[in-house]
């Protein structure tokens, strides 16, 4: 069994093109469906799409990384060559030492961040109601939640991170003297809204506002805040009453666009204007960034922040990465064993059909009033015989070579204690 995993992240393609393959969740069903069918034996799959990462996992008889490039490419609508520049390919044991660093938080952009386990979680869910995740795909993933679980419970690996939220409470802070006179805007209502949301709370900002598609999901955000909530098609014209806008939405095109900041910025008399935009694909129209009273970041401008107390967590990941060695070690071995599992059936199955067939005989003795003893040796003579058939046969079959090897295998598992 081939296990394999192919991806884009942070490290290895821009926002722009890891917006491309970003998965909405609804999504991610029938893309499963459609890349399994696209090969002529369908493997076991998963896929993991996040604002930072886009990730197939399957597991085949052979690894079919070239195929899977050609359908991620295809998807994105781009070819495989210009692609390929920006992919991981990963085969067994470094495919699954890929998804045991990814689920402990040591691949994320923030190192020890807890959020990519839910995620993971989320996407073998879906697999799993999909039905494409199979017995190899689901002992990798359940390995590496409990490698995750290891790492957060005997390291420090999360001690000294910094979220997303975090650090964009911390730009803000940079920028505005006192944030308990801004008025803060978020757009949407997902997790990492609640987090942002969270952080700039506790700093007791002049106003919240929650901006969603439904109204429900945002008020009942929103009323944990204090806030007010809005809807979504209002936002264009009120956007100037905010001097910070952190967004993220599962949009698949920007919700705010040049024109709608300019006549914000217009409106304000160009009093500057502080906006986030964490969502993949962009939430803002990149143009923004141009404007002068505009201080816009994504999700890569802020790597700069949440990148720090790098020396303080060495130590830290040194033992994260040990907990992934042996974890990998483990799962590569549960493999190497499924390699048996036809042979030992098939073994099980010949003892079987030979047990039947001998206490059939000894039933059919004692039917016929032999003596109880005499059937009993005939029995075990009888099991004996059809155990060792196969190899006294090898022993007298072949050249003097084949003969030698049958010896010695024969020797191995038959004469263990006379050794």
């Amino acid at each position: 069994m081939a296990v394999w995993a192919l991806g884009i992240n942070h490290t290895t393609a821009p926002l722009d093109m890891r917006g491309r393959f970003a998965f909405a969740s609804d999504q991610i069903a029938p893309q499963l469906h459609g890349l399994r069918q696209s090969m002529a034996r369908p493997p076991e799959a998963a896929i993991v799409s996040t604002c930072n990462r886009t990730e197939i996992y399957c597991a085949g008889d052979e690894a079919a990384l070239d195929h899977t490039l050609a359908w991620l490419a295809q998807s994105g609508g781009i070819s495989a060559n210009e692609l390929r520049s920006h992919t991981y390919r990963l085969e067994d044991q470094e495919a699954a030492r890929h998804a045991f660093r990814v689920a402990s938080g040591l691949d994320s952009m923030v190192l020890g961040e807890p959020q990519i386990l839910g995620q993971l979680k989320d996407a073998v869910r879906v697999a799993d109601e999909a039905g494409a995740l199979g017995t190899t795909l689901s002992q990798l993933f359940q390995r590496s939640f409990a490698v995750a679980k290891e790492v957060r419970t005997s390291t420090e690996i999360g001690a000294h991170s910094i979220s997303m939220a975090a650090a964009a409470v911390r730009l803000a802070g940079n920028l505005f003297e006192d944030l308990a006179k801004v008025k803060v805007l978020f757009v949407g209502a997902g997790e990492m809204i609640e987090l942002c949301a969270t952080h700039f709370a506790a700093k007791n900002p002049k106003a919240i506002a929650i901006a969603n598609r439904t109204l429900e999901r945002g008020e009942k955000l929103a009323s944990r805040f204090g806030g007010e909530v809005m809807r979504l098609a209002d936002l264009p014209e009120r956007l100037h009453e905010f001097d910070a806008v952190i967004s993220c939405t599962a949009s698949t095109l920007p919700i705010i666009g040049l024109g709608a900041v300019e006549r914000a910025l217009k409106k304000r008399k160009h009093r500057p204007m502080f906006m986030v935009d964490l969502a993949v694909p962009r939430d803002i129209e990149p143009e923004v960034k141009a404007l002068g009273d505009v201080y816009l970041y994504t999700v890569d401008d802020l790597a700069g922040v949440v990148q720090t107390a790098q020396a303080n967590r060495q130590a830290a990941v040194a033992q994260a990465e040990a907990i992934v060695d042996a974890g990998v070690q483990s799962f590569m071995h549960w493999v190497d064993q499924r390699s048996a599992v036809p042979l030992i059936q098939q073994l099980n199955a010949q003892a079987e059909e030979w047990r039947a067939m001998e206490l059939a005989r000894a039933r059919k003795m004692l039917a016929k009033g032999e003596d109880v003893d005499a059937v009993l040796e005939a029995l075990a003579k009888g099991l004996s015989q059809k155990m060792l058939h196969g190899a006294m046969a090898e022993l007298h079959a072949g050249d003097a070579a084949a003969r030698e090897r049958a010896g010695n295998a024969i020797s191995h598992f038959f004469l263990r204690n006379k050794r």
